[in-house]
């Protein structure tokens, strides 16, 4: 066990939020807190992290046992670049890799005894510098940036001119990089792409210290967690799987605990009968019985009545005027913006009754592809032609119009006269608005329960192809669960865009990938999509593979050429260097034939003459003699 929350309590002023929570966690254990919104997951990192001060309880943690904490919200400040910010959390190897580098100087002037005592010293910082990942933490920071979205063209840039969300992700990578044995991660996938939070799920399950999650992204909760905390009406459950395993669990229980209610309610109202009939009879006996039998009653330990279970979403919503077959049809769009290409040849064809997810990293397009279908953005070429008896609903968190004086029930009346008082409570259940729920004022909702109104409002419109940005920002799980029930039973046509994978696995029926090159059709849900990708990467290193083979037998052939052709060349150099000792051979025997003749014996000049040929002769030779035996040794 590294960190146990006992008997955890909190309440601010009248409202209680935590009431004795229990749980712990141990060494590398990935653990997830889940509850809709307000129900205080965040408010209990808090308390964890010594943040907030639990009313009652307190939160235990093992010796020696360091945490890591990345909040929901950021208030740093920061002065350096996105790289030197991740560096400083290194400060102390770089430190101990100076002390390293200064004391190999210093050794270089020591003998004797104090040598002996540095070299010691040499060996423990070496180790310490090794165990501390000294040789790998620069290319750890740049795996880590790379993994949470970051490109190396942008390591120089000055934090404090990033984006809220960007100095979000430099905060994650501070905290990864650093370590600790417990990281506490307050919405970590927020801010990030597909592809950045599928590279966190993976260092997370791989992660050798332990993790505590409070995340709506329940499709990254299925990866990555084996318990889950689930804080609903100040109580916490535990459930011991994965998010999935959570929530078919959750629902069993919630279903159980609903039927021995209504059984209890039932047999009171029973008994209630009864009594009242024996009553009626006006019997001494019958009277003593209905007596009895209220003992009996006043003593059931009444069961409190559950929270509402919501299995299957019962409404189904369609529009008054069907479109035809054809929905939408793109062909050859493109935007740039201050010249910059943001997206061309995007191709797509959508027809009547699919629910389609735009999906693709963040920068690609996708938000700009639905404004200028919705014709808030012009294009800059291509065509978008709409079909016949097509009517738009488009959502985003932009252009949410609602009105702060008025009620929830108000709101939807208002907008739909014609809809009766028990169609607006039926709709409004059907998005989690129940009995005085209904009344309350727009004002003084969430931001997730006015987008709750605002889709209500949007799918109750003559609306047949619903364009939807980001439907799930900042709703709870029990909220999204509503939605994709609601999408689900939607009879007309829906597009949208989304970083939530649980929530596209569950609602769309197709999915086109946004990049560079264009759109990318998949027929399928999330899931059929990551089989395609993986599929695709197989095959891809496949070809790698056969190419990279390719490649090698090229290189070898070429290798082998470029040998023969270096051995050709060495053969040929030892017979011209052969021929060349031969022919000063020879001229040696006969400087030596005339030197030995009589008529020279005397002639100074001549003797001279032939002294400086022997001379150079013998000096070419020398030379040749070790070029020769260079080339026929290699």
């Amino acid at each position: 066990m590294v960190l146990a929350c006992q008997n955890i309590s909190k309440a601010y002023g009248v409202n209680e939020i935590l009431n004795h929570i229990n749980f712990h966690i141990e060494a590398k254990e990935k653990l997830a807190i889940v509850g809709i919104n307000g129900a205080g997951k965040s408010t209990l990192l808090k308390i964890i992290m010594n943040e907030e001060e639990a009313d009652e309880g307190q939160v235990v943690i093992g010796k020696d046992i360091t945490v890591g904490y990345l909040a929901q919200h950021q208030n740093s400040y920061y002065d350096k670049t996105i790289y030197e910010e991740l560096l400083s959390v290194k400060q102390d190897v770089i430190d101990l890799q100076e002390q390293i580098r200064q004391l190999e100087q210093d050794m270089k002037h020591l003998e004797g005894a104090e040598l002996e005592d540095a070299l010691e010293r040499y060996t423990r910082m070496n180790h310490t510098f090794e165990m501390q990942d000294g040789y790998a933490f620069e290319s750890q920071i740049t795996g880590i940036l790379k993994g949470l979205g970051f490109e190396e063209a942008e390591f120089n840039r000055p934090v404090s001119e990033l984006s809220g969300g960007q100095k979000t992700r430099v905060s994650l990578g501070r905290l990864l990089l650093s370590r600790p044995d417990i990281i506490l991660l307050d919405e970590p996938t927020n801010h990030l792409d597909l592809n950045s939070i599928a590279w966190l799920e993976g260092y997370l399950r791989g992660y050798d210290g332990a993790v505590i999650i409070v995340s709506h992204d329940r499709y990254f909760l299925d990866k990555i967690v084996t318990k889950v905390v689930e804080i609903e009406n100040t109580q916490a459950t535990i459930y011991h799987g994965n998010y999935s395993y959570y929530a078919k669990k959750r629902e069993e229980v919630r279903l159980s605990k609903y039927r021995a209610y209504m059984n209890q309610q039932a047999e009171i109202k029973h008994q209630e009968e009864v009594i009242a009939k024996l009553k009626q009879f006006n019997r001494e006996k019958s009277i003593k019985r209905a007596e009895s039998r209220e003992k009996m009653l006043d003593k059931i330990e009444r069961l409190d009545k559950p929270q509402e279970v919501h299995d299957e979403m019962r409404l189904t919503l369609t529009p008054d005027v069907e479109s035809g077959n054809d929905v939408l049809f793109v062909e050859g769009l493109s935007k740039s913006f201050d010249g910059k290409t943001i997206f061309s040849n995007v191709n797509m064809d959508i027809k009547r009754g699919e629910r389609v997810a735009l999906i693709g990293n963040n920068g690609t397009g996708k938000t700009t592809i639905l404004k200028i279908i919705n014709q808030l953005l012009p294009k800059d070429s291509g065509k978008v032609v709409l079909g016949a008896q097509v009517h738009i609903g488009y959502y985003d968190q932009e252009h949410q119009v609602l009105h702060p004086d008025k009620t929830i029930f108000d709101e939807l009346q208002d907008a739909y006269p014609q809809m009766n008082n028990t169609r607006v409570r039926n709709v409004l259940a059907a998005f989690l608005f129940t009995g005085e729920d209904v009344f309350k004022k727009i004002e003084d909702l969430s931001g997730g329960e006015r987008g709750r109104v605002s889709l209500a409002k949007l799918m109750l419109s003559n609306a047949n192809f619903l364009i939807l940005d980001e439907p799930t920002n900042h709703l709870d799980i029990t909220s999204k669960e509503i939605l994709e029930n609601a999408l689900k039973n939607y009879s007309g046509t829906i597009l949208y865009v989304s970083h939530d994978r649980y929530f596209i696995n569950q609602t769309a029926t197709r999915i086109l990938d946004l990049s560079a090159t264009g759109i990318t059709s998949y027929i399928g849900n999330y899931d059929y999509y990551i089989e395609q990708q993986l599929v695709s990467t197989a095959r891809a290193e496949e070809k790698t593979t056969i190419v990279k083979e390719e490649t090698e037998n090229k290189k070898d052939w070429k290798r082998s050429k470029e040998e023969q052709a270096k051995e050709r060349k060495r053969q040929n150099d030892i017979k011209k260097t052969e021929a060349r000792i031969e022919e000063l051979e020879q001229l040696l025997s006969s400087l030596e034939e005339e030197m030995s003749l009589p008529e020279n014996a005397t002639n100074v000049a001549k003797l001279t003459e032939i002294t400086t040929k022997q001379a150079a002769a013998n000096e070419e030779l020398e030379a040749l003699y070790e070029t020769w035996e260079t080339l026929a040794e290699s």
